[in-house]
């Protein structure tokens, strides 16, 4: 099995992720674009949710602060609108939700997702996004201070490509 992208996925119309759920957005996205793409399509929704904010982020994580807001905007308003609390309040996960398509029906979804607490500063200066305010407990560090490995090792992102990929693999039908 290879992974092959969307010849000229540039020129391919985007698709506007305007469902309530990222279930919903990463299925849509992977049907739109196998409409461009024989076989098997992958594809995925992610973002921060903060409980005490009623999941906002949520699937607005990167329109969070306007379209074209860059991440350190993304992260002010956050910490904005965190400002005061404390404890538990400050709870947080990522999610992400993969979907696979082949044709015009969807043959798997998978989620997985990693918690942790949002700090009241940025630390840390890889990732993207909201890593550097992501406190990530059992490393003892923010998304944004962890190597690359280990980003890898824990984000709710590769959890959730390690977990589609063992539907991949385990299903003759998918493989084919």
């Amino acid at each position: 099995m290879s992974l092959e992208p969307i010849p000229e996925f540039t020129s391919v119309a985007a698709f506007e992720e305007g469902a309530p759920t990222f279930a919903e957005n990463a299925l849509g996205k992977a049907l739109h674009y196998s409409e461009f793409r024989g076989g098997l399509v992958i594809a995925d929704d992610s973002g921060l949710v903060v409980p005490a904010l009623g999941g906002a982020p949520g699937v607005h994580s990167a329109r969070y602060a306007g379209p074209r807001a860059s991440n350190e905007q993304r992260i002010a308003k956050l910490l904005d609108e965190m400002r005061g609390l404390r404890g538990d309040s400050r709870a947080a996960y990522f999610v992400c939700v993969i979907a696979v398509v082949r044709g015009r029906r969807g043959v798997a979804i998978v989620s997985d997702r990693i918690d942790g607490q949002i700090l009241d500063a940025p630390q840390g200066y890889g990732g993207f996004g909201y890593d550097p305010v992501f406190w990530f407990s059992e490393s003892g560090k923010t998304f944004a201070e962890l190597s690359r490995d280990e980003k890898n090792k824990y984000s709710h992102r590769g959890r959730a490509f390690r977990r589609v990929l063992k539907v991949l693999l385990g299903s003759k039908d998918l493989r084919a």
